[in-house]
């Protein structure tokens, strides 16, 4: 039987911290799900480290299906994300980016939500633990969902864009400890975006382009998941879930070279 969900991680330079990735999807509670891995890093690529190598045995021994692939050459993240979206055949996808540690009931508790809420997206922003020590309060604010999740437009610059700040350091990790909340009593929230771990309806992505605007933009680019799901909020709604249950690893970035952001190019 097929699975219910496609993980798709894009990677680049990165094959200890995609090792981590990969393994943190091993004692997932959810049992059945594919994940595709596409590498852009230059040849001989990262996939062929005993690391990956390791943790890919250990995924295919627990029934999970995994593909590993090299996507080359790069023309930047959103044409990479669209090249993976394309080999998605499962009815709901995670984009996971190649950094994000993931707590073992993570991807259960994303696709009952997105089931329940009926939405385009339901993303788990990721937390910086480094930051453990840094509190700020004026960034926990929050606007959660009272009834289903419903459509709506967030501008670049508008009031609602400043709902990015709570995924800011360990503001989310601050707010839902001080919340008291848990995986039994999770809730979700308005968001602008959700970076790292966004888990979409297919259809309803596909529906608004997908990242099909990768041509408009130049290689060097950022912000093409936001842009995305601002398409599809506008269309099926989106949200985030609090405790949010992913952590970043807080490596150096890839894409220093931040100065076209999507939602603004294309806004």
């Amino acid at each position: 039987m097929m699975a219910e969900l496609d993980v798709l991680v894009p990677t680049y330079r990165r094959p200890a911290a995609l090792a981590v990735t990969l393994a943190t999807l091993i004692g997932q509670t959810l049992p059945a799900f594919r994940v595709i891995v596409s590498d852009q890093t230059e040849p001989p690529g990262s996939l062929d480290t005993g690391e990956i190598q390791a943790v890919v045995r250990v995924l295919r021994a627990t029934g999970r299906r995994v593909e590993l692939l090299a996507h080359r050459p790069p023309r930047g993240l959103a044409e990479h994300r669209q090249w993976l979206l394309d080999r998605a055949s499962a009815r709901y996808a995670l984009f996971l980016d190649d950094d994000v540690i993931c707590e073992p009931d993570l991807l259960e508790r994303l696709l009952r939500t997105i089931r329940e809420e009926g939405c385009g997206f339901v993303g788990s922003a990721v937390m910086g633990l480094s930051h453990d020590a840094d509190h700020r309060p004026l960034e926990e604010g929050i606007e959660f969902w009272d009834g289903p999740v419903q459509a709506e437009r967030v501008e670049p610059g508008g009031p609602e864009w400043e709902r990015h700040r709570l995924h800011n350091a360990a503001n989310l990790y601050h707010l839902q400890r001080r919340l008291g909340l848990t995986a039994e009593t999770q809730r979700v929230y308005h968001v602008a975006w959700v970076g790292g771990c966004v888990l979409y309806d297919v259809e309803a992505l596909r529906a608004c382009g997908g990242f099909a605007f990768w041509t408009e933009l130049p290689p060097n680019h950022a912000g093409e998941d936001a842009l995305a799901q601002l398409r599809v909020m506008a269309r099926f709604g989106g949200c985030g879930v609090i405790p949010s249950g992913a952590y970043h690893q807080e490596l150096e970035t890839t894409v220093p070279d931040r100065a076209a952001d999507a939602p603004w190019v294309l806004r």
